[in-house]
C-alpha cells in the first residue's frame, strides 16, 4: 500500500516536472513579440543615433565618415552647452525633489482614507493626463504671466501681498512647476502602491509604544516604501530631463533644456551628427541616475537582509 502511494507520488513529481519542461519554450516564445518591437523600435534607433553622433558633417550638409568625437568633445568645452546641460539636471532634480515631498502626504491619503475618499483622490492625481501636455503648459503661461493680467499676479496684487508683478515666466522655477504638474502623478501612483503593501500594525504597533508620528514615518514608513520611491524618482526625474513642450512654453530662452537644444541642432543648425551627440549624452545621463538609483535600492535591500 505504501509502495503504492510512494510510486503515484513519484509519478505526480515527474508529470509536473514534464509539463513545467514545456511550459518553459512556451513562455519564452510570448516574450518574441515584445523583444522584436523592443529591437526594431528602440535598439535599432538608439545604436543609429549612437552611430550618428561618431560621424563627420562637410560644408555641404553630407554626413559620412571619418569617425570622430569632436563633437562631444565640443559639447563638454563650450560653457553655453554645459550651462544647458547643468540647467537639463537641476531642473529635473528639483521637480523630482519637489514630487516626493508632496507626494508621500497625497499617497498616505490615498492609501489610508475611507474608499471613496481613494477614488476621489485618485481620480484628481490621474485626471490631468487626459488633457495635452500643450494645453496644460498654455494654462501654467496664463496664470504665471509675467504681468498684472496674470492670474498669480493679479491675485496677490489684489491682495496686497506684493507691489509690483512677480516675474516667475521664462525661468527655471516656471518650468519646474509645470514639470511638477505634469509628472507628479507618474510619483504618486508607485507611492501609493509601495504604502499599500505595508502592513498598518507595524504602524499602529509603533504609536503604540509612543513614539511620534514623525519617527513612525522614518523608522517604518519611509524605508519600507523605498521601492515605489525609486521607481517614482526614476519615471519623473526621466520624463522631465527629456522634456521639450514644457521648456519651450515655459521657460523660453532663459530655462532651455537639452531637449530644446536638441531640437535646435537637427531642425534649424542642420547639424546631425552634434544633436545626436547631445541625444547620446542625455540618454547616459539618465541611464545613468537610473543605475544609481537602482543600485542605492539593492544596497538598502542587501543590508536588511544582512540584519
Amino acid at each position: 500500500m505504501q509502495d503504492g502511494a510512494h510510486v503515484a507520488a513519484v509519478s505526480a513529481g515527474g508529470l509536473r516536472e514534464r509539463l513545467a519542461a514545456r511550459a518553459k519554450p512556451s513562455a519564452a516564445l510570448l516574450a518574441v513579440p515584445v523583444l522584436l518591437y523592443l529591437a526594431v523600435f528602440f535598439l535599432y534607433p538608439a545604436i543609429n543615433l549612437l552611430f550618428f553622433s561618431v560621424l563627420t558633417q562637410d560644408a555641404k550638409g553630407i554626413i559620412g565618415r571619418p569617425f570622430t568625437i569632436a563633437h562631444y568633445a565640443k559639447f563638454f568645452e563650450v560653457e553655453l552647452y554645459m550651462r544647458v546641460f547643468w540647467n537639463t539636471l537641476r531642473i529635473a532634480l528639483v521637480t523630482s525633489a519637489v514630487a516626493i515631498l508632496l507626494g508621500y502626504p497625497v499617497a498616505i491619503v490615498m492609501v489610508r482614507s475611507r474608499p471613496l475618499v481613494t477614488r476621489a483622490i485618485t481620480l484628481i492625481v490621474i485626471a490631468p493626463l487626459i488633457v495635452s501636455v500643450v494645453v496644460r503648459s498654455y494654462g501654467w503661461q496664463l496664470i504665471l504671466a509675467n504681468s498684472r493680467t496674470g492670474l498669480l499676479n493679479w491675485l496677490l496684487l489684489s491682495l496686497g501681498v506684493t507691489e509690483a508683478p512677480l516675474s516667475i515666466l521664462y525661468s527655471e522655477m516656471a518650468v519646474v512647476i509645470g514639470s511638477l504638474h505634469v509628472f507628479f502623478p507618474m510619483m504618486v501612483l508607485p507611492l501609493a502602491s509601495a504604502l499599500g503593501k505595508i502592513d498598518p500594525n507595524l504602524e499602529d504597533s509603533a504609536r503604540t509604544l509612543g513614539a511620534p508620528w514623525w519617527k513612525v514615518f522614518w523608522r517604518i514608513t519611509l524605508p519600507l516604501s523605498v521601492p515605489g520611491l525609486v521607481a517614482g524618482f526614476t519615471l519623473v526625474f526621466s520624463l522631465t530631463a527629456g522634456s521639450f513642450v514644457t521648456p519651450v512654453i515655459l521657460g523660453g530662452t532663459t530655462a532651455t533644456m537639452l531637449g530644446n537644444l536638441i531640437e535646435q541642432q537637427i531642425f534649424v543648425v542642420y547639424n546631425w551628427p552634434f544633436g545626436a551627440a547631445i541625444a547620446v549624452v542625455l540618454v547616459f545621463v539618465v541611464f545613468g541616475i537610473n543605475t544609481l538609483s537602482m543600485r542605492l535600492l539593492e544596497g538598502r535591500r542587501f543590508r536588511r537582509i544582512a540584519q
